[in-house]
Order: structure tokens, then sequence, then C-alpha cells
């Protein structure tokens, strides 16, 4: 088995290979499979580093990259030239720990079966997957993103110390450029705000602007579509909380978004996912009944496996009933109060944030203002003006 590699940054020692024979990366798409095979190789290759004591300056400025030619093995699933960058790894893997997440549980989540393409399309048709267990989103960015991510990463990892991980921004987990067919795609992973388990059955994108903020009939022809705004305020939409759980979210939310504010961030939105218990274990009934003819078919979706069995490092020993989730990782779930019209889950976190306020921005709000009149409500305002409207309509939609 002859393998050139080129490796510069990290020194990639050969041995490395060896156990690479058996760990097969299928994916349907070949830059999945790269991204699989680029995680699993970052990850081991940082299980090697000591951990340092503080990060310093070059550490955000640094990538390790590995360059490989002639894969010969799983050459069906692998383009058989590829090359995968990892921007900033020590910092990154300082996130994931202040998140609480293993780096194990965090190659095994991308690597032990092929990620799922979601129907969602980001901004400018950026693509997303989630990791086949959906604890992770794969984002597709752009260059400027990344160039962004890094003008920010060393404030937002502050900010991550500050608040001890307590935050509704997302959580960055790892940032790569992948190299097939001279073909540059750079992704971004975080944590996935809807939960692993429980169903989501209605989302809203909120970004507390009143103008053109409505789902499309396209959108609304999804299976899950993402409202906005106005569909929100016309559906008459309420987020039932209790007293101290909407005073711990407001608290964060008023820490984030002056940081964003700070930053000069804006165009961000909290989404916002609904999960009706009741629903969702009628929905479970009916599936139940429909797969009781094909025996044994179960993707080990984590709804309560015996206690004695062993299970995923990450899933709590004991089953959770309907309705229950693990705060260790559902972090960013709200239960409904007990005068909600119906047993809910709420998933909420702020998302987008890499957006610059620059010149772009400034000619889009003098071409708006000249169409709507000054005074509209538009959404191209400044990040201050941004996240203080931002803010002030989150608050009115906790009821």
């Amino acid at each position: 088995l002859t393998l050139h590699t080129i490796a510069s940054k990290t020194k990639t020692k050969k041995k490395h290979f060896v156990a690479q024979k058996v760990k097969l990366f299928r994916a349907s798409d070949p830059l999945l499979s790269v991204l699989m095979w680029g995680v699993n190789h970052s990850i081991n290759e940082l299980s090697h580093v000591q951990i340092p004591i503080m990060l310093m300056p070059d550490d955000f400025k640094a990538y390790s990259k590995i360059k490989v030619d002639n894969h010969l093995f799983n050459k069906e699933n692998m383009p058989s030239h590829f090359k995968f960058k990892e921007y900033c790894p020590l910092v990154f893997r300082n996130l994931r720990e202040r998140f609480s997440i293993d780096d194990q549980d965090f190659l095994n989540s991308l690597t032990r079966s092929s990620p799922m393409n979601s129907e969602a399309q980001g901004r400018s048709g950026a693509r997303f997957h989630t990791s086949f267990d959906k604890r992770y989103v794969i984002k597709t960015i752009s260059s400027e993103d990344v160039a962004e991510m890094h003008n920010i990463l060393k404030k937002y990892h502050q900010f991550i110390v500050e608040c001890h991980g307590n935050t509704l921004l997302p959580q960055f987990l790892g940032m790569y450029r992948l190299t097939v067919d001279g073909d540059e795609t750079y992704m971004i992973v975080t944590r996935n705000v809807f939960s692993h388990r429980l169903s989501v059955y209605k989302k809203y994108d909120l970004k507390g602007s009143t103008v053109a903020r409505e789902a499309s009939d396209k959108e609304k022809a999804k299976e899950l579509p993402t409202y906005k705004d106005n569909d929100f305020i016309n559906d008459g939409q309420k987020i039932y909380i209790d007293g101290e759980n909407k005073k711990m979210f407001l608290e964060k939310l008023r820490k984030d978004v002056e940081f964003l504010a700070q930053l000069k961030l804006m165009d961000y939105s909290l989404l916002v996912g609904i999960h009706d218990v009741e629903r969702a274990e009628q929905e479970e009934v009916e599936s139940e009944d429909n797969e009781a003819e094909e025996e044994g078919e179960s993707d080990g979706g984590g709804i309560g496996t015996p206690p004695d069995s062993p299970s995923n490092t990450l899933d709590s020993t004991k089953p959770l009933s309907p309705g229950e989730f693990d705060p260790a990782i559902d972090v960013y779930a709200i239960k409904s109060n007990d005068s909600a019209p119906r047993k809910e889950i709420y998933f909420m976190a702020i998302i987008d944030i890499l957006q610059h306020y620059d010149a772009k921005k400034k000619a889009a709000h003098a071409a708006k203002t000249v169409k709507h009149g000054a005074g509209a409500e538009i959404s191209t305002v400044n990040p201050e003006q941004y996240s203080k409207r931002f803010y002030d309509f989150i608050t009115t939609i906790l009821s």
C-alpha cells in the first residue's frame, strides 16, 4: 500500500494510515466521505497534541492540512486525490470542551455513519447536513464567512469562556476546507439547535423585522417550512415558559446580542422549533402500527433503551419519557409552563451570526430607505439598532 501524503503544518506519521484500512467512510457524496475522513484524521491527530494551559494568539491563525494522493483503499467511496484543511484546531478543540462535547463522541457522531442531507436551505443556497445521530449541523459556508469567523474567533472564544458556554449563540465546533477535483468547499460544524430525538412540528426564523418577513408559497410547500415574523404574529403563536426560564433566557439573549452588536454583526435570527408532546406520542403510535410488520427495523433512535443495555456514552442510562430531554444534550430546550394550552418543548437559539455590517449593508439600507421611507421597519439597520429591535421583539413573543 503506497500512500503519497504531503502534509504541512502537521507532521503526519505514516502509522496513522494502518487503522484507516478498516475504517471506511461511505457516503453518497464524495465531499461527505472526505469530511468524515478528515474529521477522523484531525481528531486522531489532536489526541496526540498536548492540551496547552492557555491558547496563544497564533492558535487563532493556525491550521493543519493534509494532501492525500492515490488513496487505494475505499476507492469506490473516496476520491483518490483530495486535500483537507482544519482551521484553528486547538481553538475549536477548546471550544468543544467548553461546550462539554467529548472529542471521541464528536468523532463518532460525524463518522460512524454518513451525515444526512437536510432540506433546509440557508442564505444564498448554503447546504446543510445533520450528523446521522442529529446532534450536529454541518453547514457549507463561503470563504467570506471563513474570514469573518477568523475575525471574531478570539472575541467569540473569550465570550464563551466568560459565560461558561451558557449562551444562545451558535456553538462553533470545527471549521474545515475540503478540496476535491480542485474545488474548494468550506464547512462549519455547530451543535444542532433542535433535539436529536424530539421532533419539531413547527419552526420559525425570527428577526424582529416585519418588512417582507413571511414564508413564501414555495417554502410553505415543504414538509417542515421555515415560517417568519409575520407568520408568527398572524398564527397568534406564543412561547409559554415560566418566569424563571424566561428570566434566564432573556438574560442570555441580552448578553448575546450586546456581544453581537459590539462585533458589528447583524442579520442573525432566533430559530424557534416547537415540539408538541401529545402530537409526537400520537405519531409515535401510528408509526409503530405501521412498523409492526417490519419486525426489528429499529434505528435505535434513543427511545428508551433498557437500562442494562450497553448504550452510547452520550445517552443517559434511564429511558426518557415523552416530552423529557437531557439538558446536557438538548441545551436549547425549554419546557412549556403549566398554564400553556398544550404541553410543548421549545428549542430557541441564535443562528446566522456571520453577517458583518459593511459597505454592502449601507448600500442596501440607502436603497430601502428610498423605497420604504425613512421610518419604515426594514431589516437593514445598523448593528446597535438591529440588536435592540431583535431583543425587543423576542421579549414580546414570550408569554
